[in-house]
């Protein structure tokens, strides 16, 4: 009798343990507004918290230009991820403000985890208009005294002088060099521009692809491609390996020969394989993957690139 007890205790006490440890790798979502009363055109945030087992895949919410009807989304912020031991906590603050007075009730916000989708509790949101003096009687003008529009006409004489003393210049300039015995100046042939460096193009485009805040409107398979497709530019440049037309595995078997570039291999191992992750297996990185792919780009070419020479009066001698 003391032995079946036992062994209903045991297999009771077991079963809490497996239901405790379901629940704590469940993923937990909750929002909080920081003030739920608006003047239009105010501004106020919308916190995001979503507590996650390690190691598990978890989407976080793209949103648009607008929570919901009413009222706009003007900012996200970067997503703040603290270690919690078993368990990461991230945060996500959302700024909005609405210039429609109402009483909104925001609906709640979803993650994807695996196959499920979770949703947080929801919030209201009321959106009041200034008040009105109507006891106050003050008189105003109908419009506004303006100064009268600026017509270029007026000015045209003073215009064509100034182009007229222009011209003399220049074809004084052009007849003293035929004078001094020197060829005839071509004052309208526009100089070529020095051609740019690979390492600053490829630093231009990395600044206008982070700048474009594709990721961040969903556009993960286009921000990664563009990021992907600039350092293979970068690379054919700088080392004549022909990347944009070799697949990922060809161009890192490529660039592990060059001794240069061993510091910053698994910098454009990560890239590559991600950017393969998200074009082939529609895979959705999370945000702190996709600021780590472009810091990695920044990085690569940064540490690869050619060192410009700088000439001083002892080279010269």
């Amino acid at each position: 009798m003391m032995k079946t007890t036992r062994t209903i205790f045991i297999t009771c006490l077991l079963s809490c343990l497996c239901t405790l440890q379901t629940q704590a790798q469940q993923t937990i979502i909750k929002v909080s507004i920081d003030s739920t009363h608006l003047l239009i055109g105010q501004q106020t945030n919308i916190r995001l918290e979503v507590v996650q087992a390690k190691g598990k895949f978890v989407q976080m919410p793209v949103l648009q230009d607008t929570i919901t009807k009413g009222v706009e989304l003007l900012s996200v912020s970067k997503p703040d991820t603290t270690d919690l031991g078993s368990t990461l906590q991230i945060k996500q603050n959302y700024l909005v403000t609405s210039f429609d007075s109402a009483i909104y009730v925001l609906p709640p916000f979803q993650v994807i985890d695996g196959i499920d989708t979770i949703r947080s509790n929801t919030l209201g949101l009321k959106i009041s208009t200034y008040p009105v003096d109507t006891e106050t009687k003050k008189f105003f003008d109908i419009k506004n005294v303006i100064s009268p529009p600026f017509v270029l006409w007026d000015y045209a004489g003073i215009i064509g002088i100034i182009i007229g003393v222009i011209i003399l210049i220049l074809l004084g300039w052009y007849f003293y060099g035929v004078w001094k015995g020197k060829r005839a100046l071509n004052l309208f042939k526009k100089p070529e521009e020095p051609k740019l460096p690979p390492h600053v193009v490829a630093l231009n485009e990395l600044d206008e692809i982070k700048s474009q805040k594709l990721w961040q409107q969903g556009l993960s398979k286009l921000y990664h491609s563009s990021i992907t497709d600039t350092l293979r530019k970068y690379i054919e440049e700088r080392f004549g390996i022909h990347a944009p037309e070799m697949t990922s595995g060809e161009t890192l078997e490529e660039i592990k020969q060059i001794n240069e570039t061993n510091a910053v291999y698994d910098n454009l191992k990560q890239i590559l394989q991600l950017a393969d992750f998200v074009k082939f297996a529609k895979y959705q990185p999370l945000p702190d993957e996709n600021d780590l792919s472009i810091t990695n780009a920044y990085l690569f070419v940064n540490q690869t690139k050619e060192e410009e020479k700088v000439i001083t009066d002892e080279t010269k001698l």
